[in-house]
């Protein structure tokens, strides 16, 4: 592993996580208040820096704009990108809009239109909690996987983390990656993660090649990041089911 010298990462968010999250090496979790240790908690941690854009902003100018047959959500995404996301090294704030973009994204609202009876409010809680924390994973532009954390590895970190079965962890992770199966709900997607200066992608195809993804830059090499991520995710998939807990 190659980390970059960089301290305990603690931020207060609006929501008490999961105890259980202390499963994991590296967090810490007191209530509303989380601890990352980056020497314990990262696989790989070679980058201290993330592009981000005011929550606010987001929510004020981009997520009521319209695609039209000029500009499609994406493009409007990254126009909103270039003007007003900047980079920061305090990973406390990257956790922050994290929290806020999944909060919009995950919320209780949708569950009735969903007609996915087994999806139920706790479910939403785990995908906040786990999204919020996969904002910390960073992939270049040259496509090089520079931050890799348990939480890349969704259905493995939320079976540790939530005691969910396979079966359970593949279904959120398809509801995570899969933009609810909607494409109204694909286009607030692409829009509230502009908020984290990219767009959601993803190693895998489905729920039996489980290989996490990135909220990764428009124009990274999707090429060189399927090649990365193709050298180390079984690996570290194995090491974080190694911290379940398993029944006496």
């Amino acid at each position: 592993m190659t980390t970059t010298d960089i301290t305990t990462i603690t931020v207060e968010l609006p929501e008490a996580f999961d105890q259980r999250w202390s499963r994991l090496p590296g967090i810490q979790v007191d209530g509303k208040r989380i601890s990352v240790d980056p020497v314990q908690y990262f696989f790989r941690f070679e980058s201290n820096s993330w592009l981000v854009a005011d929550w606010e902003l987001v929510r004020t100018q981009l997520l009521e704009a319209d695609e039209t047959t000029e500009s499609a959500v994406e493009q409007l995404a990254l126009d909103f990108i270039k003007t007003h996301a900047e980079p920061t090294t305090d990973a406390a704030r990257v956790l922050a809009i994290a929290y806020e973009v999944y909060a919009y994204l995950f919320r209780e609202e949708h569950l009735a239109g969903l007609d996915l009876p087994q999806i139920t409010t706790d479910h939403l809680r785990m995908l906040r909690e786990a999204a919020t924390l996969m904002a910390l994973n960073k992939v270049e532009l040259d496509g090089h996987i520079s931050n890799v954390g348990p939480c890349w590895f969704f259905p493995a970190a939320t079976s540790v983390v939530f005691d969910l079965d396979d079966e359970t962890g593949g279904m959120l992770d398809e509801v995570y990656h899969g933009g609810w199966f909607n494409e109204h709900r694909r286009i607030e997607a692409v829009k509230a993660h502009a908020a984290l200066g990219g767009r959601l992608v993803h190693g895998c195809q489905s729920v039996p090649d489980q290989s996490g993804g990135v909220v990764a830059p428009y124009g990274a090499s999707m090429a060189a990041f399927r090649d990365d991520l193709a050298q180390f995710k079984a690996g570290w998939i194995d090491q974080v089911y190694a911290h379940r807990v398993t029944a006496a």
